[in-house]
């Protein structure tokens, strides 16, 4: 019979779950302290309901309209961003998705 030893299975559980243990303190961390300290010190939230697509982490990116994991990882990968129109103009969404948020993105950069 073929006998497994238990490293190499509990190896392969850890590379499995870290992911999942990697992201569990930074949401648990957030929802235990003051709320109302925090959020105005938030970079990815410049503004009620605006989303900084340069500071932003892939699930507050999913958070605007029609935008998938894999339109995420795009807009992470195309960083860093002077203006919001570069999501069309760097070809990393099309102008119909850009248009459902492109009041809802921010480049955390002051207008001129």
């Amino acid at each position: 019979m073929l006998k497994l030893s238990r490293l190499p299975l509990s190896l392969l559980a850890l590379t499995i779950a870290a992911p999942v243990f990697a992201a569990e303190p930074a949401t648990s961390t957030t929802h235990p302290s003051t709320p109302a300290k925090d959020t105005p010190h938030t970079t990815a939230a410049p503004k009620a309901g605006m989303v900084d697509i340069n500071n932003a982490t892939a699930v507050e990116l999913k958070t605007l309209p029609g935008m998938t994991e894999a339109d995420a990882a795009k807009v992470i990968q195309g960083r860093p961003y002077k203006d919001a129109g570069e999501l069309v103009t760097k070809k990393i969404l099309p102008e119909s998705e850009f248009a459902k948020i492109k009041d809802r993105v921010t480049t955390g950069h002051s207008k001129s």
